[in-house]
């Protein structure tokens, strides 16, 4: 296995190499999916990340879902391995396999010509990677397939609501600075962040009636340490007395998850609801200075990775 280091004194001459970013596998606790995000070469090859996730799902049944934002790939896969069928033009690279090995994930790439440079080299290029195993170095016409060694970290979303009030406060920023501030201080990685509009006619909104949740990238055994960070900047941010937190720890999102925020944002919804949807779906309602922003927190998870939709009102 090549370290970072050993592929950049190998290959790091070759002119026609533009490394990938960093590369972030997320789990959970049952270890059946992995959700990627993939930050493409030097963090601004948006071309090449729309390639790659127009293929991917088409090469290999292990990619449930895939999209880009800008140079960022995020894809949604299940553990296990697919025997690609690489076609020049038509499905030109893809996932081999994906697995979990502990505190470890190993992803196999294959991919022709250039493609097939963007799995092995320019992958093993990434600042944070562990290793890769160089299996065959594509370019040309040739066929490329590397094994990405990557750490495994904690998929871990923060949502909350009702955080400010009419003459002070706006949730969409206190979750952004709250993320961002977790970061600086080594507590996790912040991936993104997600605006959900609800009901604009709720009676208990203080004008736009949104919530937003922040997924993070939380190092393993580090996650009882980060909820009490999140919940206490929560605490000291927020002007409101009805502010509420959930915690969502799962690579998959339930159908209900997804029903009650569609609910949410055309209909009143009432707390009994929102108690109900989390406690019926593991998820973690934290009442952090008020009960009313449960509905919100709640309806916060729903479309977190799927943020057109999710500013849509009367979806």
């Amino acid at each position: 296995m090549l370290t970072r280091d050993d592929v950049m004194e190998k290959y790091g001459d070759l002119p026609y190499l533009s490394p990938y970013e960093k590369i972030f596998a997320l789990i959970d606790d049952e270890k059946k999916d992995i959700e990627l995000h993939e930050y493409h070469a030097r963090g601004m090859c948006n071309g090449g990340s729309a390639w790659e996730v127009y293929h991917f799902p088409r090469t290999s049944r292990i990619v449930k879902e895939a999209f880009s934002e800008g140079a960022r790939n995020v894809l949604i896969m299940s553990t296990g391995e697919e025997q690609l069928d690489l076609i020049p033009g038509i499905s030109g690279a893809g996932l081999e396999a994906a697995k979990i090995k502990g505190d470890k994930v190993a992803l196999t790439y294959a991919g022709l010509a250039g493609g097939g440079v963007a799995v092995t080299i320019c992958r093993g290029m990434a600042k944070n990677i562990e290793g890769i195993d160089i299996h065959s170095i594509g370019g040309g016409a040739k066929l490329g397939r590397a094994t990405l060694h990557l750490p495994a970290y904690k998929k871990f979303v923060f949502g909350a609501d009702d955080t400010d009030i009419p003459g002070k406060g706006a949730t969409w920023s206190v979750m952004n600075e709250i993320g961002y501030k977790a970061e600086q201080e080594g507590m996790a990685y912040y991936l993104d962040h997600t605006i959900t509009q609800l009901y604009p006619h709720a009676p208990h909104k203080t004008t736009n009636c949104v919530t937003v949740a922040i997924n993070l990238a939380c190092p393993l055994g580090k996650e009882k340490k980060l909820k009490e960070y999140l919940l206490e900047n929560l605490a000291e941010r927020t002007y409101s007395k009805e502010a509420s937190a959930v915690f969502w720890e799962k690579v998959a999102i339930p159908d209900e998850l997804r029903r009650y925020t569609q609910n949410a944002k055309n209909r009143i919804v009432e707390i009994e609801e929102a108690e109900k949807t989390a406690k019926e779906n593991d998820l973690e309602l934290v009442e952090v200075t008020g009960p009313m922003g449960k509905i919100g927190a709640v309806g916060s998870i729903g479309l977190h990775r799927d943020r057109k939709k999710a500013v849509m009102p009367y979806y």
